[in-house]
């Protein structure tokens, strides 16, 4: 498999790895089988109903007939907002699609995988969707979210989309999906968020008149409430005392329940408790602790390093066999565990109850936190759930083995787009972990690259360059010589002859079976283009794509047709050139490629081989695919991104549009500027302004093309962020926005952000 290599597709959409359970999931010889599809149930499934809860019908009839798209239910740990939702899905006579958010989810990659995963598990879609979703190829607010939009409203029935613990995401690139999720929300569906903190689409909302809110005075239990509470918990309680309690705990929920706790174990102490305040929920909790088995307290107080309980993930981490009775016991007993599947396997605690239990871990027993959290890490490890792993690791200082561990992730982490979860990793490891282990320095800074990070491809370049490593690294390369000879290659940052060095370094170091062989030999065909040694590399990329066939690494394979069509339309072979652009088109449809940046040549090929044969349409739809993903192909890959270039510009003059033409020449004299060591590319561009030049159209000609810089800020126009808070997002002036947005309008013929998403969108710049 090739660096970025897109990983194979899987008919089992709704059970796969992927970011909709956090992990990648091998089951052979797992001691817990069925892993992933009892963590997918969880996430996915409404809750089962509490037998205690006091119903809120009168709120959920509010919520149905109220007609209002989004209903937001803001309130403060133990108000009861899950079990409201929980029971509105339980009576709801339309489609439910439920998602049970944590802070795995602050990822956008992840969390539009998420949508559409409860989206299908819910009927509403074809399973098919999900694998429209994640992977670096598949920007969100381009493509992914557009996506998700269009199903949202061509839903043919009516739905409801219920997300809790909204809190949970707290990233703005999150809640720009989330924007644009809930204005594609059609009449007569509505999503329902509980979250403990202000949801930040309400004020929009508000204005509009198109949102319901419950609020913590919404929720509070009367004291009808509080009888009912005292009952299900088997504790007599007087008219008297049951107004009492209420009124001293505000009607808190959570408050009224631990009363009743209370009350059972010691007669007339539900009299002391008071007021709905952080402080007197622990002193609550702490009652309720105390009052049980010693064994019982140290089995919670230790299982809250979790984020999700079953009986062989407490065993392993107490290292007792009791541990699953105790969990059992402890759900018994209503000890604030909520189950989240049906088959009652996975729980989690109610969160306020966990940051007590957690307060408590710490100031009773620090020594072993790391120890519990290690052990957390092992029995995720072996039972195929790394991601997971690693989410317990950050926490310790172990530090050796985490960056190990994420430098075997980093790449599939990366295949899976979640990139904003990979950069958190980093960023809990710390720069100068990484710099101590060269190899995960050197996928650090390939994620640079390819994102178009230039300061920070720029600095780890620095850091790999004069770093030394003898061990075999754990990503699988041959040794960390050949991984940083494949990084320099890929970069071309000392020109055309030092990139075939290091490129024929790489092949000779890393063996047939080698996951990166098919990189090494596909980036030394490209440096023999570069020196003007054509037929080697066309045998190159020959046998480059041959080596990634049987590892399914689709760029490697895309990237060579692609090339070789190229070729052979250079050598006026029509026939193979259809052929093996077939492949390369076919490869990007199959694994859902379009925006990718290794995708440019094949499409730029598609258009000239449409205009070779006289079909103008289809040359200006690819030419548009092609357009619309240039943005990534950046300086820090020179040699793709001016040969693209020069190809889209090739079929640009053939169509005479020739305002496009020059927009890429200025595009290639930037990269130039940075990059001017590249070969025969040099006077391949040199041949191609003379040629230019020599035309009869002496001035541009042609609607403009967007800029990439202009093509960067269009997806945010479908959001509703003010100018300041795109400029923000894009780390730009206010002025500059302006700017851009005005010479979006002129060039898509448009006056309003709306009409230029239309625009945008039907001559495919946006969405699918």
């Amino acid at each position: 498999m090739s660096i970025c290599a897109a990983p194979e597709r899987r008919t089992d959409a709704l059970t796969r790895e992927g970011p909709a359970v956090h992990m990648d999931l091998h089951e052979a010889g797992s001691p817990v089988p069925g892993l992933s599809q009892l963590l997918f149930d969880a996430k996915f499934s409404v809750p089962p109903p509490q037998p205690d809860a006091v119903s809120r019908g009168d709120l959920i009839e509010a919520a149905r007939s109220s007609g209002c798209r989004f209903v937001a239910v803001t309130a403060p740990a133990g108000y009861g907002k899950s079990a409201f939702l929980a029971e509105w899905a339980a009576t709801e006579d339309r489609r439910v699609a439920w998602v049970s958010l944590d802070r795995f989810d602050d990822d956008p990659a992840v969390l539009l995988t998420a949508l559409a995963a409860a989206f299908c598990r819910a009927g509403l879609a074809g399973h098919d969707l999900i694998d429209d979703f994640g992977g670096p190829r598949v920007p969100v607010l381009e493509r992914a979210v557009p996506r998700l939009a269009a199903e949202f409203r061509a839903s043919p029935v009516p739905f409801v989309l219920m997300l809790d613990d909204l809190h949970e995401l707290e990233s703005p690139a999150c809640h720009d999906v989330l924007g644009i999720v809930i204005s594609a929300i059609p009449r007569g569906s509505q999503l329902a968020a509980a979250s403990r903190s202000e949801q930040p689409h309400l004020p929009r909302l508000r204005v509009l008149g198109d949102a319901l809110e419950f609020g913590a005075g919404d929720l509070v239990l009367d004291v009808a409430g509080a009888r009912q509470i005292f009952s299900r918990a088997q504790v007599s309680v007087t008219p008297e005392l049951a107004a009492a309690v209420t009124e001293r705990t505000e009607g808190w929920p959570v408050g009224l329940y631990l009363a009743a706790l209370i009350e059972r174990e010691g007669h007339g102490r539900a009299q002391t408790v008071a007021g709905d305040d952080r402080y007197v929920a622990d002193y609550l909790y702490r009652e309720t602790l105390i009052r049980q088995p010693k064994a019982i307290q140290r089995f919670l107080r230790r299982t809250a390093v979790l984020d999700q309980l079953s009986g062989p993930l407490c065993e392993a981490v107490l290292g007792s066999s009791a541990a699953a009775t105790q969990l059992r016991r402890a759900e018994a007993h209503g000890l604030f565990l909520t189950p989240l599947d049906r088959r009652r396997q996975w729980y989690r605690y109610h969160g306020l109850f966990r940051e007590f239990l957690l307060g408590e871990l710490r100031h009773t027993e620090p020594g072993i936190i790391r120890t519990l959290h290690q052990r957390a890490a092992d029995w995720y490890e072996s039972n195929g759930a790394p991601v997971l792993a690693v989410e317990h690791l950050l926490p310790t200082t172990d530090r050796d083995r985490t960056v190990r561990l994420v430098t075997k992730l980093a790449r599939q982490m990366y295949q899976a787009g979640q990139v904003s979860t990979l950069q958190r990793w980093y960023r809990a490891i710390g720069e100068v972990n990484i710099e101590r282990y060269p190899p995960l320095a050197v996928h650090t800074c390939l994620a640079s690259v390819i994102t178009g990070d230039t300061p920070g491809a720029m600095r780890w370049t620095e850091v790999v360059d004069a770093a030394s490593f003898d061990p075999v690294p754990a990503d699988g390369t041959a040794s960390f010589d050949s991984s940083r000879a494949i990084l320099r290659a890929f970069t071309c940052a000392a020109g055309p002859e030092q990139m075939a060095a290091d490129a024929a370094f790489a092949v000779g170091q890393e063996p047939a079976w080698s996951p990166y062989r098919d990189t090494a030999l596909w980036l030394l065909a490209e440096a023999y283009l570069l020196t003007g040694r054509l037929d080697e590399a066309h045998g190159l990329f020959v046998e480059a794509s041959a080596t990634a066939a049987p590892m399914g690494a689709s760029d490697t394979i895309l990237i060579c047709a692609a090339q070789l069509a190229w070729l052979a339309m250079d050598r006026d072979e029509w026939a193979e050139a259809a052929d093996r652009l077939g492949t390369a088109l076919a490869t990007i449809e199959e694994r859902r490629m379009h925006d990718f940046v290794f995708t440019i040549p094949a499409f730029a090929g598609a258009a000239r081989l449409s205009v070779h044969r006289g079909d103008l349409n289809e040359a200006h739809r690819q030419l548009t695919k092609a357009m619309r993903a240039r943005p990534a192909a950046t300086y820090l890959l020179p040699y793709h991104a001016v040969r693209l270039r020069l190809q889209l510009a090739k079929v640009c003059l053939a169509i005479a549009d020739l305002g496009t033409v020059h927009q890429l020449l200025r595009e290639i004299d930037d990269i130039m500027a940075h990059r001017p060591a590249l070969g025969t590319l040099i006077d391949e561009v040199k041949h191609f302004r003379g040629v230019l030049a020599s035309g009869e159209v002496s001035k541009p000609a042609g609607t403009l093309p967007l800029t990439p810089a202009e093509l960067r800020l269009l997806p945010y126009l479908q959001t509703h962020l003010t100018v300041d808070r795109i400029a923000e997002r894009l780390f730009l002036s206010g002025h500059t926005i302006k700017t851009e947005i005005k010479a979006i309008y002129r060039k898509l013929g448009v006056s309003s952000r709306n009409d230029a998403v239309q625009r945008a969108t039907a001559i495919g710049l946006l969405g699918t």
